[in-house]
């Protein structure tokens, strides 16, 4: 026994000194061999120039001012008079800097084990430092590195859409050495989303140094991938159009085309992404933060509103998809319903109801009622489910970080948020866009083009990406042919039949444009209530949120303009002709085709004939009230002429 456990210390012993014999000898052969390479060569990185991004026309929309940075030689001691000469010397240069900021930079990143210059000055414009490289080249301790820095030129007008770039966190500069070396990183907009492309890759070179790390020879260069540029759909001068129009109200406005392609897309108010740059102060972050109107807030992605009756018309499809037929037989309206035995009235806008209403009238007049019976024939589930696949209550796709999915609510979403079962009466109000049912601006663009062209398009403002041209995606969407044209014809309506709630806006345009206003209420009106205010005499944060959304040509449909005026009142007086006036400025700016897309003239019947009676009610009219229209000779169909109910 005693000789095994003297053979056990025995090998025991051995184990632990071949295992450490390994180590010294093989394992930090490794460690030590790099340390030495260290000491005789030296590994620069070379930081690439961020990328540009332009409008469809060129316009510059993020670009790089050029300048230089300032960074001292490690290893002086805080106190001494070599860092004191230098700092003093830059202060005496360029009296703007802080003293106290650059010895405390320079405390914090110097070290024994850091051989790297430090960087104490970021920017410094270029003309102010020409008349100074002279002198400053000359000080043994001072290095001056070219740099770049970001600038907006249009500020305001493409903060939402661009973003802007800032100094990178530790968890930012972890994760991309790019970043971990040049120090800022895109932080909203398309700067963050195409932060990889466009802050390019770095370059290197390794050099053989000395001991006291002076480089002797270059053994090896390799230039940085940079200038990975990007430009847009976007065409800033309508965008800064809608911007100025929108003056003293709040909102957003979207203009895309039917593949997608997002012409405009403003959030108003807005900020000055040129503040975030360098730095933005406490002072101006907290406005930001405090004004009630939400600059910072980018609203055709993160803004989630009630969609109200701008959501009928893919209501209707929705009850079309769930029960085939449903849409075929009409409802009688009279002004509310009630459920079961209870005395609680859903009301109907109109206090006296609207009579019998079919699925156009049911459209262009807005009936509450209409959709309130047959949500109640569906149910909220299959509703839900129908309406996410036109685009609600998911993400649209678009090439800006972080879209938001806004809610399409049902019975499995209320039991998880709330814990609670789902009641038939909110099913009535999910049915005209209230309750919880929340979309964001975009949401209801695209789905409007659904409904134009019965495709879903994925919205893109990027149209070439580092010289690579963006596809558009584009999905068809199966609908019901028959009561898509209904609907459509009800859109129709809406701008261009007197009594429609868009006609003052929209009935005089050189085109043809068919849409959907709609008015989402913020605070519920009870039931007491007979006479309710007009919105106007409701105090500013109790008005509804006004919509319209449109797509033109009528017949030929290219484009999509989506409207929201917050606490706008109705969209049909507040929406509608700021919608009236991005139509004008396409219109102006030839967009549109002036021979074939625009409204038939006086004396030239056969474009009235097909423009105007051959697509909007060739199977529906009469010989008798087609020669009816013919005769006319007017610029587009009387409301006579249309109204069919």
């Amino acid at each position: 026994m005693r000789y095994k456990f003297i053979l056990f210390i025995f090998l025991v012993f051995w184990a632990v000194m071949v295992t450490r014999l390994y180590h010294v000898s093989i394992k930090s052969n490794f460690y030590y061999e790099g340390l030495a390479k260290d000491n005789v060569e030296r590994k620069l990185f070379i930081k690439p120039v961020r990328g540009e991004v332009s409008d469809i026309s060129g316009n510059l929309l993020a670009m790089n001012r050029i300048g230089f940075s300032l960074l001292i030689a490690p290893h002086l001691k805080a106190k001494s008079d070599q860092l004191s000469a230098v700092i003093d010397t830059l202060i005496d240069t360029f009296p703007d800097l802080n003293k106290t900021v650059m010895r405390k930079v320079y405390k914090k990143h110097n070290s024994p084990y850091n051989h790297k210059y430090i960087k104490v000055v970021d920017f410094i414009h270029y003309a102010a430092m020409m008349g100074a490289y002279p002198n400053l080249s000359l000080l043994e301790n001072l290095k001056i590195e070219a740099e770049t820095k970001r600038y907006y030129p249009y500020g305001r007008i493409s903060a939402h859409i661009v973003g802007y770039t800032g100094r990178s966190n530790k968890k930012e500069n972890k994760k991309d050495p790019v970043v971990d070396e040049v120090g800022k990183v895109g932080k909203s907009g398309l700067e963050r989303h195409y932060n990889k492309i466009l802050q390019g890759e770095l370059g290197f070179e390794i050099s053989r140094v000395t001991a006291t790390n002076r480089a002797i020879a270059v053994i090896e260069k390799e230039d940085p991938k940079e200038n990975k540029n990007i430009r847009l759909n976007i065409d800033i001068d309508l965008q800064k159009m809608i911007h100025e129009r929108f003056g003293e109200q709040t909102g957003v406005a979207i203009v895309m085309k039917t593949n997608g392609e997002m012409l405009a897309a403003v959030s108003y108010p807005s900020y000055d992404p040129n503040m975030f740059v360098g730095g933005i102060s406490t002072k101006n972050w907290k406005a930001l933060q405090n004004d009630l109107a939400h600059p910072f807030t980018n609203k055709f992605i993160h803004g989630t509103y009630p969609p109200g009756s701008a959501i009928k018309m893919s209501m209707a499809l929705a009850y079309e998809n769930a029960k085939p037929d449903i849409l075929l037989k009409s409802e009688f309206c009279n002004g509310h319903i009630t459920i079961g035995k209870s005395s609680h009235k859903f009301r109907c806008w109109k206090r006296h109801g609207h009579g019998t209403v079919a699925l156009r009238k049911a459209i262009r007049e807005s009936c509450d009622v209409y959709f309130y019976k047959k949500s109640l024939a569906v149910g909220i589930n299959a509703m839900a489910k129908y309406l996410r696949t036109f685009g609600y209550g998911v993400k649209t796709g678009i090439d800006l970080p972080r879209e938001y999915s806004g809610v399409m609510p049902d019975h499995a979403w209320k039991r998880k948020r709330f814990n609670k079962p789902w009641y038939r009466g909110e099913t009535v109000i999910a049915a005209i866009g209230q309750g919880f049912d929340l979309v964001t601006p975009l949401q209801v663009a695209r789905n409007t083009g659904m409904l134009a062209t019965s495709y879903l398009a994925t919205p893109h403002i990027a149209r070439e990406v580092d010289n690579k041209i963006i596809v558009p995606e584009i999905k068809h969407v199966v609908l019901n042919k028959k009561h898509l044209k209904e609907i459509r014809r009800g859109m129709y309506d809406v701008c261009n039949t007197r009594g429609g709630t868009a006609y003052k806006a929209m009935s005089k345009l050189p085109i043809i444009v068919a849409g959907k206003t709609g008015t989402s209420q913020v605070t519920s009106i009870p039931q007491s209530t007979v006479h309710r205010l007009k919105e106007h005499e409701l105090a500013y944060f109790h008005r509804s949120h006004a919509w319209i959304t449109t797509y033109a040509p009528y017949n030929d449909p290219k484009y999509i303009v989506t409207v929201l005026v917050e606490h706008g009142g109705h969209g049909g007086s507040t929406s509608g002709p700021i919608a009236a006036d991005i139509y004008k400025w396409l219109f102006s700016h030839g967009y549109f085709n002036k021979e074939t897309d625009t409204i038939p003239v006086e004396n030239n019947t056969t474009e009235i004939k097909s423009t105007v009676v051959k697509d909007i009610a060739v199977d529906i009219y009469t010989e008798a009230e087609i020669r009816k229209v013919k005769q006319k000779s007017v610029k587009r169909p009387k409301p006579s002429s249309l109204d069919l109910f």
